[in-house]
């Protein structure tokens, strides 16, 4: 308990049989912390030096324990001391980072890892440095690390940092697959899943991201991008995968289920075949007996559904999709 101010097993033990004894020779305490005489002096040696205990001035070889209250209060207060000067210390660096950040240059937006320690390390920094949210696409063949099987996942989702995760078909059919899945949803984690993922890919606060740059049988490398233009793609690739992926749940029993494609149902389609055969928003309400208002909301559900922002994209993807046809 004592580690924190600065103390060993060996030398707490020590200080907590001086303070129950009060005072002791070195030979009684020696015998009493079954430790060889040398090895308690030492530790009694150190004690002194923490303001601890201290030799007794009219026994030569005779030891006293100095007030807890006292002697551990100081230490304290110098171990908060010491500890907000850090803490400023680390907010200055912040301070400093962030403003070189802001102008940073061009070679410097992204970093190149190699090697599969590093890699790995650079991975769990990212998520463990996350506050808010960490966003990843997970293939069935990870090349250096598992993107659901570490503790710095649990560690960040203990925090409170939201994860949403599109994982490969692939995954579900490997052999610790079902088991990682369920753990992960049991922490509230969002998990999609894709027929194919189009790479690995992790992002965190969407101010960090890392990529794998080489494939199985090479030495394992990742790109680590900082915020700029080809973070912001990458986190757009991500949107498209989530948008398009399904929903995986946790069921009854504990068993992994995954959600119907949403599509729209028959009202919405009606509308998307008047809307599409020229029809305006109000000729579109009274052909079908419907309110305007009623319309525009379903257009506009049918524009989130579809991730589209104008009425010409929606027509497109309702094609794409097979929701209306020429026939």
């Amino acid at each position: 308990m004592l580690g924190a101010i600065g103390l060993d097993e060996r030398q707490e033990s020590a200080y907590r049989a001086l303070v129950s004894l009060g005072a002791a020779e070195v030979t009684d305490l020696a015998h009493r912390l079954a430790l060889p005489e040398q090895e308690t002096e030492r530790a009694l040696r150190r004690l002194e030096s923490q303001g601890l205990a201290a030799q007794s001035s009219a026994c030569t070889g005779r030891w006293v324990a100095a007030p807890p209250g006292v002697a551990l209060g100081a230490l304290l207060t110098q171990q908060r001391h010491e500890l907000e000067q850090a803490e400023l210390a680390a907010a200055l660096l912040a301070e400093e980072y962030r403003a070189e950040a802001a102008e940073a240059a061009v070679h410097d937006l992204v970093e190149v890892v190699t090697g599969a320690s590093a890699v790995t390390h650079r991975f769990l920094q990212l998520q463990l440095g996350a506050t808010e949210e960490v966003c990843a696409l997970v293939t069935g063949k990870p090349i250096a690390v598992s993107g659901l099987e570490n503790e710095a996942e649990e560690q960040a989702a203990g925090r409170g940092v939201r994860y949403r995760v599109v994982i490969e078909r692939e995954v579900l059919s490997l052999p610790t697959g079902l088991l990682e899945l369920s753990a992960a949803l049991g922490r509230e984690e969002r998990i999609r899943v894709a027929d194919r993922v189009p790479t690995k890919l992790v992002v965190a606060d969407r101010s960090l991201a890392m990529v794998p740059l080489t494939g199985r049988g090479a030495e394992p490398a990742a790109l680590v991008v900082h915020a700029s233009g080809l973070l912001e793609s990458l986190m757009g690739l991500f949107e498209s995968v989530w948008r398009d992926a399904l929903p995986l749940r946790l069921g009854a029993g504990a068993q992994i289920t995954e959600d119907e494609a949403p599509g729209p149902d028959t009202v919405d389609l009606e509308i998307l075949s008047l809307l599409l055969a020229g029809m305006t928003d109000a000729s579109v309400a009274k052909q079908l007996d419907l309110g305007l208002r009623t319309v525009q909301r379903r257009v506009k559900g049918l524009m989130e559904l579809s991730g589209v922002s104008t009425r010409l994209q929606l027509g497109w993807h309702a094609y794409e999709k097979g929701w209306v046809a020429r026939g």
